[in-house]
């Protein structure tokens, strides 16, 4: 606590801001935005490094996350204040961090995998802001975000080879492996006997990931067995065509994320295996649907060379 009462003494405004600007990039959508991006339009295996990487860091976090409940550093010191702005995404237990965790994954995959030092560079600098941005609003200890960034990496190191050297038995062991864990978590989340004094909505938290994760590699396994079989779908396009792809794309996606909520719901009469179906569908939508409108994209950028 006395790094955060620290950080907490030089808060003033301007820093304020910059620092929940930063922060944003450890968030949920920030991690699917760029996996998608690099899934419809730079490399497809680069995207799935970021999915894998993504997702079963989710479930490791979740497990420890309900595991240790560990609270929050505003709980554990009630003398302590944060930035109130902070407090929404702040969801759940605190150890370790699942933002750090996000953001030292996403872009860790991506400095793993590119030849650029200035991409290199950026990447590292998110990786080493975010972490410290969850301090300076006051959301998480020192060792929240230390232990959220060493799995991270560990899970790039782990992943990068099996999922980048693009062999068909190694990507359907490593999707079997999560879906597996998926499974995993959500068996504990249902059947664990949690103390009676576990914070309820934490352990929402927890079931709600446990069938979103579950519904999404359920998801990508279906992805990935209709492209490499069927789709083949191309990435590349001209770059205002790719611009136009990304754009479209990630507003199908919020569109049908939005619209099933409600009749799922009702559907399974509010039970959370709606959220299981609904993000299984969504990742058909973003991993079949879509592409299927990537040959016309491709065809624009072959127009102009012309």
């Amino acid at each position: 606590m006395e790094i955060l009462y620290m950080l907490e003494k030089i808060r003033v405004p301007v820093l304020n801001e910059l620092m929940l600007a930063i922060t944003t990039l450890g968030e949920e959508t920030a991690f699917l935005a760029l996996a998608l991006i690099f899934f419809w339009c730079i490399d497809k295996r680069r995207g799935y490094l970021l999915m894998a990487v993504g997702f079963s860091g989710t479930i490791l976090n979740q497990f420890m996350k309900l595991w240790f409940r560990v609270p929050r550093p505003w709980v554990l010191d009630q003398n302590f204040t944060i930035l109130e702005q902070a407090r929404e995404a702040a969801a759940g237990y605190s150890f370790p961090s699942g933002h750090t965790q996000f953001a030292v994954g996403t872009f860790g995959s991506i400095c793993a995998t590119d030849k650029h030092k200035w991409v290199k560079g950026i990447c590292i600098a998110i990786m080493i802001l975010v972490p410290f941005s969850r301090m300076y609003v006051g959301v998480h200890t020192p060792a929240d975000v230390l232990v959220g960034a060493v799995m991270a990496l560990a899970l790039v190191w782990l992943m990068r080879k099996p999922v980048m050297d693009g062999k068909e038995k190694s990507m359907k062991l490593l999707i079997a492996v999560m879906i597996a864990m998926a499974v995993g978590l959500l068996l504990f989340v249902e059947l664990f006997p949690f103390p009676a004094d576990i914070d309820a909505h934490n352990l929402e938290s927890g079931l709600k990931n446990a069938y979103t994760m579950l519904g999404c590699l359920l998801g990508v396994a279906i992805v990935y067995i209709v492209d490499s079989k069927y789709l083949h779908f191309e990435v590349k396009a001209v770059w205002w065509a790719q611009i136009l792809k990304c754009a479209v794309g990630l507003g199908l996606v919020l569109l049908v994320k939005s619209v099933l909520k409600t009749p799922l719901e009702a559907l399974f009469a509010g039970h959370m295996a709606a959220r299981g179906v609904r993000y299984l569908l969504i990742v058909l939508v973003a991993g079949i649907l879509w592409p299927l409108s990537f040959r016309w994209f491709s065809k624009l950028g072959n127009k102009e060379k012309v």
